[in-house]
């Protein structure tokens, strides 16, 4: 039988009420709070890999038994359930306390190679951090979730992970684009699973009330089971706590910048401690290259999340957790300005590793390799190009026995429309010299090519991808979301037969709601 504990329940302050109202809660890091059950849960995909990590048989998983705990009806021996209490800043502006409006935690796991790692449920009813909402999620929002928890992993990126999604078999209401149109949409629930949860937020909100002892407490708390090779707590112990968390969220950002992936939500509140893509809500992957667009109608006028300011934000949200643990460096603004440092630094080397990877080169060895990365993407936001599809295309290119002398085949499909000599031009001269780069790598031009590949993604969610899958399921129809699954979870590997979901996207999608931008609703 699974063996639940709850460390972070048992080791920090809470809430004294139980109730589910809306309120502000002071000097608790949590309260406890129990799903709402649902009228008719059906199981409508789970993760394998995430059932072997956790050590759950996946019959049981199937069975009545689980899908009840998986819906929020019932609940496994040792589970807690309860809900987060912190803040954040949204788009740039301080919001107070939000928590978890509708995530609510079970508890944590002993998993088979003697860690712990957590189950949410996310669509699981009201908390005293609903304010004004139902603490529900949608179908359409949880397909995204499951799918894009687990398909990030597959390629290589820090995130949480998605055990389950269920059907509610209830109605929930929301206006998709926040224009005046509410429509009942089915109801569904995600399981999620990672280490912790705990966001910078957390940390903000009880700097932002002046309860320096909590914030001690909740610091204490992470390092010890999170970070315990940093030392017993201290001056020194906070310092270098901050400098890792600013590390791992440089990675990330280099990370999503990398494969393309567009969070569209980077309010502190959705920033990991763990440093792990957390909250997917009207995220994306770059089709056409563009360092301007952002998935998220909300955010469509300024762009603050705009994929080419991820990095920008990253280090913005790493300052205001900085500032958040400044009572904890005792004033010394120079350990803000190191953990700041480690993010500029570690985010260059990240950014230059990747790029280099992507390019078949071991490294940047020197300024003309950095210009070289810069000018290639500086040609592909020229025209509309698809950044999957190029990347994925050089090494085809690589594979040439001589210099190309005319414009690769493989690469005019990532086109999204004709494009002029001239910049055909350009690009072939810019590939000359690429591939003249990588034959001074001492490698055979089969090894550069199987290196490419194993970084350059072959299939990425597109959102266009997942609006079908989410139509089809609308439909009473299941299987897209399990082949959309299956394909992702092998991103780098060709997939015979499965080609046409590394395509472009097509014209129609250009415009349909759920496949080129979406908001926050959920």
């Amino acid at each position: 039988m699974p063996q639940f504990t709850s460390r972070f329940v048992d080791s920090t302050p809470g809430d004294p009420l139980t109730d589910s109202r809306s309120r502000q809660v002071s000097g608790a890091l949590w309260s406890r709070v129990q799903p709402t059950p649902v009228s008719a849960p059906r199981l409508v995909a789970f993760s394998p890999e995430v059932a072997r990590l956790l050590g759950l048989d996946e019959d049981a998983l199937r069975s009545e038994a689980w899908v009840r705990v998986l819906a929020g009806n019932a609940l496994e021996p040792g589970m807690v359930p309860y809900a987060a209490n912190y803040g954040g800043h949204q788009f740039g502006h301080w919001a107070g306390q939000l928590g978890d409006g509708r995530a609510i935690g079970l508890g944590e796991l002993r998993t088979p190679d003697g860690g712990l790692l957590e189950l949410q449920l996310k669509g699981a009813g009201r908390t005293p951090y609903s304010r004004r909402a139902d603490g529900r999620a949608v179908l359409r929002s949880s397909i995204r979730e499951f799918l894009c928890s687990e398909a990030m992993h597959h390629l290589g990126v820090p995130t949480t992970r998605a055990l389950s999604l269920v059907a509610t078999g209830d109605s929930v209401v929301r206006d998709m684009f926040y224009d005046g149109h509410p429509q009942d949409e089915p109801g569904a629930i995600v399981c999620r699973v990672a280490p912790s949860f705990l966001r910078f937020g957390n940390f903000e909100l009880c700097t932002s009330r002046g309860d320096v002892a909590l914030l001690k407490q909740l610091t204490d708390y992470t390092l010890t089971q999170f970070f315990p090779e940093l030392g017993a707590p201290s001056k020194d112990t906070y310092a270098a706590f901050f400098q890792e968390v600013a590390r791992r969220t440089a990675r990330l950002m280099a990370q999503w910048q990398a494969v393309g992936f567009v969070h569209g939500v980077m309010n502190t509140d959705n920033m990991s401690i763990l440093g792990l893509t957390i909250d997917y809500g009207p995220y994306g992957w770059v089709d056409d290259f563009d360092p301007n667009w952002t998935p998220n109608t909300t955010d469509a006028e300024h762009g603050r999340y705009r994929y080419g300011n991820q990095p920008a934000i990253g280090m913005w949200n790493v300052e205001r957790l900085g500032v958040a643990l400044m009572p904890l460096f005792e004033g010394d603004e120079t350990l803000l300005h190191a953990g700041m440092l480690e993010y500029q630094r570690t985010l260059n080397a990240e950014m230059l590793a990747r790029y280099a990877a992507k390019l078949g080169l071991s490294s940047l060895e020197d300024e003309a390799d950095v210009e070289r990365v810069n000018a290639c993407l500086a040609w592909l936001g020229e025209e509309e190009t698809d950044m999957t599809l190029f990347f994925r295309g050089l090494s085809r290119v690589v594979l040439s026995p001589t210099a190309p002398d005319a414009f690769p085949d493989v690469l005019r499909e990532a086109f999204y429309k004709p494009v002029s000599e001239p910049h055909l031009a350009r690009g072939l001269q810019w590939l000359t010299s690429w591939w003249q780069r990588t034959r001074r790598e001492g490698v055979e031009p089969a090894e550069l090519a199987r290196r490419m590949d194993a970084v350059n993604p072959k299939y990425v969610l597109r959102n266009y991808l997942a609006q079908e899958a989410i139509d089809a399921a609308h439909a009473g129809d299941d299987s897209k979301v399990h082949l959309l699954l299956d394909v992702m979870r092998r991103p780098f590997d060709e997939q015979p037969g499965r080609e046409t979901y590394a395509a472009r996207r097509p014209d129609w999608a250009r415009s349909k709601p759920g496949c080129s931008a979406l908001s926050c609703s959920s």
